[in-house]
């Protein structure tokens, strides 16, 4: 539904760990209204978690299950997304490899793999979908996509069984990915130098050299093992959710925009969904308002995305305080 003139635009991503960005954008619109400004809630993401609930939230598509591999290989329940009458299917990364699915104490960095989400590209193939979606962000994974391309060959899925969108959430590029986020995943300096063998061998044996190439780091090296191997199509996640969510009429016809993340900080200004959504709020000359977990970008910065302000505000009640906090 259009947005009337007076309205104001609620539009954040997840607080990893803590709310969904569903959560976050009741919690601020709730405080608008109690100062009598209408509010549109239109929850956002980047590619990474959150990113199949946003899109279906959106498109109003249909969730189905699969029993798949976790990291580890221990079999769970996982969930994706058909939209279009079944024609696009939404596949989550973080659904079957994400880092939420290992504790702290099991991560496993040289053995996670990516073949639960394989399956889950293969279970939404076998569900009728031509088109598949792969939000790639939040994994536990750093394996260059070798156990979704082994799970998706067991599946006779080749090159040209499928086209494939890649929706990634970084810009980093394969050699980088296990120094960048090895750590993370529970690597310790010497097993970041192993995967970093690991991933030049699966470079220099696939039809396409992923090194080099921006966001084929993602996910371990997923999205270029999807790309190097699939032909997949890599494309920057923020910019694709806010288009595939139809932000930008909505975002011209708001009042103002209310944006919002769990950290903001120089990520922020790498393609992450607040600063995409600021960036097309100050180039439509549209104010921009963020409510965040927490700050840790200087002013400076602040200033480089022109957000009108900045709020910190970490649980629902802080949050509807902070939409209240914005009237003018």
């Amino acid at each position: 539904m259009p947005l009337s003139a007076a309205a104001v635009l609620v539009a954040p991503d997840d607080f990893k760990g803590t709310l969904g960005a569903a959560q976050v954008a009741s919690a601020v619109a709730r405080g608008l209204r109690v100062v009598g400004l209408e509010a549109e809630e239109l929850p956002v993401a980047d590619g990474g978690d959150g990113t199949l609930d946003v899109l279906l939230r959106a498109h109003g598509g249909e969730r189905r299950r699969a029993t798949v591999a976790d990291p580890l290989g221990r079999p769970v329940e996982a969930e994706f997304g058909l939209l279009d009458e079944g024609r696009v299917a939404v596949v989550e990364t973080a659904q079957a490899s994400g880092l939420w699915r290992v504790g702290e104490d099991e991560r496993d960095a040289w053995a996670a793999t990516t073949r639960g989400t394989g399956e889950l590209i293969a279970a939404a193939a076998q569900a009728g979908a031509r088109e598949i979606v792969v939000a790639v962000g939040g994994s536990a994974t750093t394996d260059g996509g070798a156990g979704a391309l082994a799970a998706l060959e067991d599946a006779g899925l080749g090159p040209g069984a499928m086209s494939l969108d890649v929706v990634c959430d970084v810009r980093t590029r394969w050699e980088d990915a296990p120094r960048v986020f090895g750590p993370q995943k529970g690597a310790d300096p010497e097993t970041v130098v192993r995967l970093e063998g690991r991933l030049d061998e699966l470079a220099a044996e696939a039809p396409q050299d992923p090194r080099g190439r921006p966001m084929t780091g993602a996910a371990g090296g997923l999205a270029g093992g999807l790309w190097a191997r699939l032909g997949a199509r890599l494309v920057p996640g923020a910019a694709y959710v806010l288009d595939a969510i139809g932000f930008d009429a909505r975002m011209r016809a708001a009042r103002f925009v209310v944006t919002g993340e769990g950290r903001l900080d120089e990520q922020t200004l790498a393609g992450k969904a607040v600063g995409e959504v600021a960036v097309r709020c100050r180039q439509a000359g549209v104010g921009c308002h963020a409510v965040v977990g927490r700050n840790e970008l200087s002013a400076f910065d602040t200033r480089l995305i022109d957000l009108a302000s900045v709020t910190e505000a970490g649980t629902l009640a802080e949050l509807e305080s902070a939409g209240r906090a914005l009237a003018p």
